[in-house]
């Protein structure tokens, strides 16, 4: 199968200029292993049946030999010979001149100690799985990293030929590669099911080594399922995980840990800016999958369970907008957050650039909530205008102000196309959106 370039590409050709090493991670089965192929004159695979014991046998012994070969080499599955780690973490440090030689990529199911970091040597990078725009089902006409750096950038016009029905499919199917050397839909189905199954029996035990309850933790992967995207205690996930299971509250945060390790789920971090006197921040964390189709899969949901139960796609939609725009941000150094308080002010994303700027943005199912949603924002720059306002009102003594917004964008799955309102708000169908 041809390759696809990746959104992650452009990035590990800088790094590859900068470091030595590149450790790639992410969840299983979200392309690490081929991206890293496509760079490497070598690849030394642990898990080649053939050459295993001879590979294994030479990292174990004298692992520097396996660093000889012709370069840039992959070391794919390295955790089984956790040693070249330190081999390549001393030949990064003897030739501080090198860049571009070395790529690693693992299981996320198999932890290993190393004696040594690899800080300052060995780049680390996180892989999602495949966007919209990388399985071809977004346009890629509007770039999210544009509408914020340039005023001038024009959106409108740019068609949305991505329909409700697809991106049903889409949700259900995930971003697996895999699934692009597939012709038969019902088959691409099946592979968002089989890892479902292997986290919960097999992933989850063979981290660490540590056996655990696959019962236990496939109704929590169903309990964070019914909540992604949403800010929910974790005692309230817990508490649906107890209805049926006896088990323990410190157990389930152990059980959490290792589904953050597998890189299942993720939290959403809050941005919390004390823009409203006497306001309370909702500080909490938004829960979400690193692809949505794993909790689709423990749901039992198929794409034609969405035509009766647009609510529950709301909360799909935005878990897969919120995966997309943490992958666009490995890439371009950015950071993604939410904010919500206890007077219904409220951003589904603010994603940030490093250089401070920042959009607030929020994800909707249906054309009809556009308004809705562009009257949220609209208030919510004018809560941040006001604060700063009331901020200098003492010129002697001024309190904290915050940046404006430089972008208010409603991105939208059923727009039939992308155009600034006249009050400047972006709405931009999510079967356009790009990095």
């Amino acid at each position: 199968m041809e390759y696809i370039r990746r959104i992650i590409d452009d990035e590990l050709d800088v790094r590859a200029m900068a470091f030595n090493a590149i450790n790639i991670v992410g969840p299983k089965g979200c392309g690490k292993t081929r991206t890293a192929q496509e760079r490497c004159e070598t690849v030394i695979e642990f898990q080649d049946e053939d050459k295993r014991e001879a590979y294994l046998s030479v990292a174990e012994t004298n692992p520097s030999l396996l660093l000889k070969n012709n370069k840039p080499i992959l070391f794919d599955e390295w955790q089984d010979a956790p040693k070249i780690w330190g081999s390549i973490r001393k030949n990064c440090d003897d030739n501080p001149e090198s860049v571009g030689e070395y790529f690693l990529t693992g299981s996320t199911s198999k932890r290993v100690d190393t004696p040594h970091t690899g800080t300052g040597r060995i780049s680390e990078i996180t892989m999602y799985p495949m966007t919209l725009f990388e399985l071809g089902e977004s346009n890629g006409s509007v770039s999210i990293t544009k509408i914020i750096e340039d005023d001038s950038y024009d959106i409108d016009g740019q068609l949305n030929n991505t329909s409700l029905e697809k991106l049903f499919t889409v949700a259900c199917i995930g971003g697996w590669p895999r699934c692009l050397a597939l012709s038969n839909e019902k088959a691409k189905l099946k592979i968002a099911k089989d890892y479902f199954n292997q986290i919960y029996t097999k992933d989850a035990s063979n981290i660490d080594g540590i056996k655990r309850n696959p019962e236990w933790m496939r109704t929590l992967i169903w309990s964070y399922a019914r909540n992604m995207a949403t800010t929910a205690k974790k005692t309230s996930i817990f508490a649906d995980v107890k209805a049926t299971q006896e088990i323990t509250d410190a157990t389930l945060f152990s059980y959490v840990e290792v589904l953050e390790k597998l890189y299942v789920i993720k939290d959403i971090d809050a941005w919390t800016p004390q823009i409203r006197s006497k306001t309370a921040i909702r500080a909490a964390k938004k829960h979400i999958f690193l692809d949505q189709s794993i909790a689709l899969a423990a749901l039992g949901i198929a794409p034609d369970y969405f035509n009766n139960d647009l609510d529950l796609f709301g909360h799909v939609l935005e878990n897969m907008v919120l995966r997309d725009l943490l992958s666009y941000a490995e890439v371009h150094d950015a950071h993604v957050k939410h904010y919500t308080d206890d007077t219904g002010l409220e951003a589904d994303a603010i994603y940030e650039l490093a250089d401070g700027r920042y959009a607030l943005i929020e994800v909707k199912t249906g054309a009809n909530q556009i308004d809705a949603a562009e009257k949220s924002l609209l208030k919510f720059r004018d809560v941040i205008r006001t604060h700063n306002e009331k901020a200098l009102e003492n010129e002697k003594h001024p309190k904290p102000v915050y940046r404006e917004p430089s972008a208010l964008i409603v991105i939208c799955a059923n727009a039939p196309m992308a155009y600034t309102t006249k009050n400047g708000v972006k709405v931009v169908p999510y079967g356009c959106l790009r990095d």
